[in-house]
């Protein structure tokens, strides 16, 4: 058997995986906004199944490209998600990511309320001034204690990314997200995970430098 190989240059490789994604969409109607974050979870995953299991609030992309101008942090449940999002391009904006899992106090307080640390990260996240954007890959329990955080009107995120992966209670508290009032970029089902998380935030950052790259020009 011949294997024949596409001769791609490295700087190129990225440009050819989308143009790739863009052939094999061909036929599925994606609505021309938020298509670059489909792609994007697409190209991180190389699963097509994102085109049709995400979910997005009305108007959500105004929202959170907003929040981002404004100097939004965002708050991840992992480190693997803080390490994949672009923060020389945050930081642009006057944002930074935030993730609180080794802190002292959230350990103490996860148990003592017999709870998970990425619970008790939202508690601690609830606490800092300044618009907040989550971006959650991994703790469904997360999801829930965001929820209920909303509920108690303790917390008013601009934007939450609601993207674990698994099996416990994932679907549902997704579900809760959708639910929530707030705006939401949510992957319905039990897949996502914090790269999936990660490639979003990118996606909504890579809009963002590219819109003040071209008004430079």
């Amino acid at each position: 058997m011949k294997i024949e190989l596409e001769n791609v240059l490295p700087m190129d490789i990225e440009a050819r995986s989308f143009e790739i994604i863009t052939e094999e969409l061909k036929g599925k109607a994606l609505e021309a906004e938020y298509a670059p974050i489909i792609k994007r979870v697409i190209h991180t995953t190389a699963d097509f199944e994102y085109a049709d299991t995400l979910a997005f609030s009305p108007e959500v992309l105004p929202k959170a490209l907003s929040a981002i101008r404004k100097g939004a942090c965002i708050v991840t449940d992992t480190q693997m998600a803080k390490a994949g999002i672009n923060k020389r391009v945050l930081a642009g904006f006057g944002g930074e990511v935030l993730n609180f899992m080794t802190d002292e106090d959230v350990a103490k307080q996860a148990k003592e309320q017999g709870t998970t640390r990425a619970a008790a990260c939202m508690d601690k996240a609830a606490k800092h001034k300044g618009p907040l954007i989550f971006a959650i890959g991994n703790a469904p329990t997360a999801l829930v204690r965001l929820y209920e955080l909303i509920k108690e009107e303790k917390l008013k995120p601009e934007l939450i990314i609601g993207v674990p992966v698994g099996f416990v209670n994932v679907v549902q508290s997704k579900e809760l997200i959708l639910e929530s009032g707030v705006p939401y970029i949510v992957a319905r089902g039990r897949k996502g995970g914090s790269n999936v998380a990660a490639a979003i935030c990118n996606a909504l950052l890579y809009l963002l430098d590219e819109t003040r790259a071209g008004n430079q020009t």
